[in-house]
């Protein structure tokens, strides 16, 4: 569908435009007076969320991101789906299942009664995903641009059998300087540090990073809070339909390593996901479906 075609269809008068950003994908603008966005219609994924009140942007998004079809986009919110990390079957499929790395399809866009606005992208299963997933499915995000940004991926399972499922809002949050970052509400988790080989430690404290920080925190609370002294605010994640959260930062080498990344661009981002990870599995029933949703905020004092 083209640019002035989405515009007619879905367009909404001072409020919501769509314009080709790069790579030529179709991105949605959204100004509403409570907040700024940008939503790339291809991964289903949201760029930018700034609320009227700030002056910085909530996510971030690397300058040297890839915009190319097959690859994901490094920065905002990318969708795994429908497993989170490496192929759980070992069939040599791509880390984070596929849905990151294509284009969805717009369904719906409207103003909330609060003036709000809400955008619903989908996906279905075709002939080639099934090759790569044998499941018949439809799958859905919502995304609830307003004074706080609210996410929901919601996935049908249309075949006649449960299927399982991990998954992840792999967020990447703009952050002052890691070194005066706190992530709290995960005290006494316990996690899996990817960092040391998978083993299962106990969180002392609030997380911070000193180094690599590669982690999943395992029946953690529905309130987490990002706490960034240089930017002076707190960013609260607010999640239902999850009992696992990962945190993630490259740190200096890996960072270094990316080509997608600039090399101090661990110093200035952290990923806190709201996930369905590790132990975290869904199973999702014949002909039924699974929210999974998470509701981001700034706090000042």
């Amino acid at each position: 569908m083209s640019i002035d075609q989405l515009n007619t269809d879905y367009g909404i008068a001072d409020n919501l435009t769509f314009a080709s950003g790069n790579g030529g994908f179709p991105m949605i603008h959204i100004d509403n007076g409570q907040a700024k966005a940008v939503i790339s219609v291809y991964a289903g994924q949201v760029l930018s969320f700034q609320p009227a009140t700030e002056s910085a942007d909530v996510m971030f998004l690397s300058e040297k991101a890839y915009y190319a079809e097959g690859k994901a986009i490094k920065g905002g919110i990318p969708i795994c789906w429908p497993w989170f990390g490496p192929d759980p079957e070992d069939l040599g499929r791509p880390s984070h299942g596929f849905v990151r790395n294509r284009l969805w399809n717009v369904i719906e866009t409207a103003t909330t009664p609060d003036g709000a606005t809400k955008v619903t992208l989908g996906l279905q299963d075709t002939e080639e995903t099934r090759e790569i997933w044998p499941q018949a499915f439809e799958l859905a995000i919502a995304i609830t641009v307003g004074t706080s940004l609210t996410v929901e991926l919601v996935t049908r399972n249309l075949g006649d059998k449960p299927f399982p499922l991990t998954q992840a809002l792999h967020t990447y949050f703009k952050v002052g300087d890691i070194k005066q970052v706190q992530v709290l509400g995960l005290e006494n988790s316990q996690y899996l540090d990817k960092v040391d080989g998978g083993v299962e430690k106990t969180q002392v404290g609030a997380v911070v990073a000193v180094g690599e920080v590669d982690r999943i925190y395992l029946d953690v609370t529905n309130q987490l809070v990002i706490d960034d002294a240089a930017l002076n605010r707190r960013i609260r994640i607010q999640s239902s339909g999850s009992k696992s959260a990962v945190v993630w930062n490259p740190w200096v080498t890996i960072s270094a390593n990316m080509a997608d990344l600039e090399d101090t661009d661990y110093q200035r981002l952290i990923c806190v996901e709201t996930t369905n990870a590790a132990t975290d599995i869904v199973e999702v029933p014949a002909g039924g479906e699974f929210r999974l949703q998470a509701v981001y905020s700034v706090e000042r004092d």
